[in-house]
């Protein structure tokens, strides 16, 4: 078998640099475009990497990059929503779209969109980011439908709270300890512990499971 090609996007810290770690160390070509190549919250910028396309044919697509900004219903403006729907669903789709008629081609591909619990419960504060993450379950589900019979697997990966940057940006300590005891492990997750997941579901190893948005949560969901 050849070496196999995963484009990651948000691959340059969080998440996504654990999963770019986690393919690479599995022997796989990785392609983690900078902002500058690939600016998702840009329309034009999007269609000029899929005009320019990666040097090597994509066997992995992973949907990794997103925003969130913290805004009531009330709060939400048009600006804000249009930027989140635009990185967190329609570029995605985009790429999508691009990458997925070669995967169909060669009777084998993985697609994984990282979306978020939030897709699947919510909190104050999280309309926005919850609205796009649930979009993102569900063209999950609507990609698997339509590239299951090539061979090609979609699922989405729905973190709960882990370690990163973001995680202590958007929550006070006194919120970090509160969502620490909310969790039935009593713990964040770290990002190699997503990177494992993540790597399963677009490997070999994963040959059945398809249009799944998997939660990653410690158990947070469970309560």
């Amino acid at each position: 078998m050849s070496k196999r090609t995963a484009l990651i996007t948000g691959g340059a810290r969080g998440i996504g640099a654990a999963i770019a770690a986690e393919f690479s160390g599995k022997g796989f070509d990785v392609l983690t475009p900078a902002r500058a190549e690939l600016d998702l919250s840009s329309r034009e910028s999007v269609e000029a990497f899929l005009a320019g396309g990666p040097e090597l044919p994509v066997d992995v697509l992973v949907n990794n990059a997103g925003i969130n900004f913290l805004k009531a219903l009330p709060e939400l403006d048009t600006a804000t929503w249009d930027t989140m729907l635009q990185v967190n669903v329609t570029s995605p789709l985009r790429l999508i779209q691009a990458f997925a008629p070669g995967m169909q081609s060669r009777k084998w591909g993985r697609i994984l969109n990282v979306s978020s619990i939030f897709g699947i419960v919510t909190k104050e504060r999280r309309a926005a980011y919850s609205m796009t993450k649930s979009a993102l379950n569900a063209m999950t589900r609507s990609a698997a439908v339509e590239l299951g019979p090539a061979g090609v697997l979609v699922n989405a990966l729905c973190p709960g709270y882990v370690e990163t940057a973001l995680t202590r940006q958007n929550n006070t300590p006194d919120e970090i300890r509160a969502i620490e005891a909310s969790i039935p492990l009593q713990r964040m997750a770290e990002s190699h512990e997503l990177a494992r997941v993540a790597y399963f579901l677009c490997s070999e190893e994963n040959s059945y499971l398809t249009g799944q948005a998997i939660a990653v949560d410690g158990g947070f969901t469970c309560k």
